[in-house]
C-alpha cells in the first residue's frame, strides 16, 4: 500500500488570544438559528432574501478593478449552465473554478464574490463561479449535471482565453461536495482532469449516508443542525435507500480517487462534517499529496467568520494557490 501523503496541522498554531476571540465569536453563534433543511419553502425565502440583499452590490467587483461577466455555456443535449466571471486587470496566471456552497437548497456564484475578488487580487488568477441549479426545483442529480457541463466546457474550449492556463478547483460546504463529484466524473476526460492543478475544499460534504460525526451530532452543534442531518441528506435523495447513496456519484468519498491532484483541505473541530474531511483527506492522500488544516473550536462555515482563525486559512489558501501556479510554470518545458 502506498504510504499516505497527507500533511496535517504539525507546525500549524494558534495562541491563546486567537482561540478566545474564536470561542467568544461561537457564543454568539450558539445563541443564533440553526440550518436546516425539511422543506422547500425556507430554502426559497432564504433565497429571495439573499438576492434581494446582493442587489446593491452586485457591481462590488467592478470597484474592486476586478472585471465581471455572466454568460451560459452549453454542451450538445446538455442544459445551459449559467457561470460568473471576475477577470483581474492584468492577463491571469490560473484560473479557479468555483463551486459555491448553501446546503444544495440557497445560494448562487454572485454570493461568493467577497472570496473571489480576494482570490483574483492576491494570486493573479480569473474565476469562474457555476451558477448551478438548486434542490428546490431540480433532484440533485440535475446540480451534478451543471457542474460537470460547467467542468467541461471550462476546462475544454469553452473558454479559448483560458486554455493555456493550469486550473484550481475550490468547492466550500456543499460546492465541496459538487468539486469532488465532478472531479470524480472528469475520469471520464483524462486531458481535462490533467488540467486541473489543484483542489482546494472547505468542508466539503463527501458520504451521503452521514459520517460518524453527522449520526452523532447532538443538538449543540453550531450553524447546522446536528440531530437533523441524517434526514436532510435523506431529503436531498428521497428515492435512493442508503445502500445506493453511497455510490460513487453522489458520495465522492466512495469513489476511486486515482488521477485527482493535489488538495488543500480544512475543517473545523466543531463541525458535524469533521469526518468528511477527514475521511477524505486520508483516501485522497493514498494517491496525491493533501495538506488537511483542522481547526479548533471552529464551527462549519468558519471562512465567513470575522476571527484571526478564518483570516489565517484564507491567506494560507491564497498563498497555497500561488504556490501550486509558480510549480506548474517551473514545471514547463523550456521554448
Amino acid at each position: 500500500m502506498r504510504t499516505p501523503l497527507v500533511e496535517t496541522n504539525q507546525s500549524w498554531s494558534f495562541d491563546s488570544a486567537q482561540i478566545a476571540q474564536a470561542e467568544r465569536f461561537n457564543k454568539t453563534l450558539s445563541r443564533l438559528p440553526r440550518f436546516r433543511i425539511r422543506n422547500r419553502v425556507t430554502p426559497m425565502l432564504i433565497q429571495t432574501l439573499l438576492r434581494a440583499g446582493q442587489l446593491a452590490s452586485s457591481l462590488k467587483p467592478v470597484r474592486h478593478g476586478v472585471a465581471i461577466e455572466e454568460r451560459l455555456l452549453r454542451l450538445p443535449d446538455a442544459r445551459p449552465v449559467k457561470v460568473r466571471i471576475l477577470r483581474p486587470s492584468r492577463p491571469p496566471k490560473g484560473l479557479v473554478l468555483d463551486f459555491h456552497g448553501g446546503g444544495w437548497v440557497i445560494g448562487n456564484a454572485q454570493m461568493n464574490d467577497d472570496l473571489n475578488i480576494a482570490l483574483v487580487q492576491a494570486c493573479d488568477v480569473a474565476v469562474v463561479s457555476v451558477d448551478y441549479r438548486l434542490v428546490v426545483s431540480t433532484p440533485l442529480q440535475g446540480l451534478l449535471d451543471d457542474c460537470l457541463v460547467a467542468a467541461r466546457c471550462v476546462l475544454g474550449d469553452g473558454f479559448p482565453e483560458f486554455a493555456d492556463l493550469p486550473v484550481i478547483v475550490v468547492g466550500e460546504s456543499a460546492g465541496g461536495h459538487l468539486a469532488a463529484a465532478t472531479l470524480l466524473q472528469l475520469k471520464q476526460w483524462p486531458a481535462l482532469l490533467q488540467r486541473v492543478c489543484g483542489a482546494l475544499l472547505y468542508y466539503g460534504v463527501f458520504d451521503l449516508t452521514g459520517t460518524p460525526s453527522v449520526r452523532n451530532a447532538g443538538p449543540d452543534t453550531l450553524v447546522l443542525d446536528g440531530p437533523g442531518m441524517v434526514e436532510a441528506l435523506r431529503l436531498l435523495t428521497p428515492d435512493l435507500d442508503d445502500q445506493q447513496r453511497q455510490q460513487p456519484v453522489v458520495s465522492p468519498l466512495y469513489g476511486g480517487l486515482d488521477g485527482l491532484p493535489p488538495a488543500l483541505m480544512f475543517v473545523g473541530e466543531l463541525d458535524p462534517l469533521r469526518d468528511d474531511t477527514l475521511l477524505m483527506a486520508e483516501r485522497w492522500g493514498k494517491v496525491a499529496p493533501v495538506e488537511l488544516r483542522l481547526l479548533p473550536v471552529s464551527p462549519h462555515g468558519f471562512i465567513h467568520f470575522p476571527t484571526p482563525m478564518a483570516d489565517k486559512a484564507l491567506v494560507h489558501s491564497r498563498e497555497w494557490i500561488v504556490r501550486l501556479l509558480a510549480a506548474q510554470v517551473a514545471a514547463e518545458p523550456a521554448g
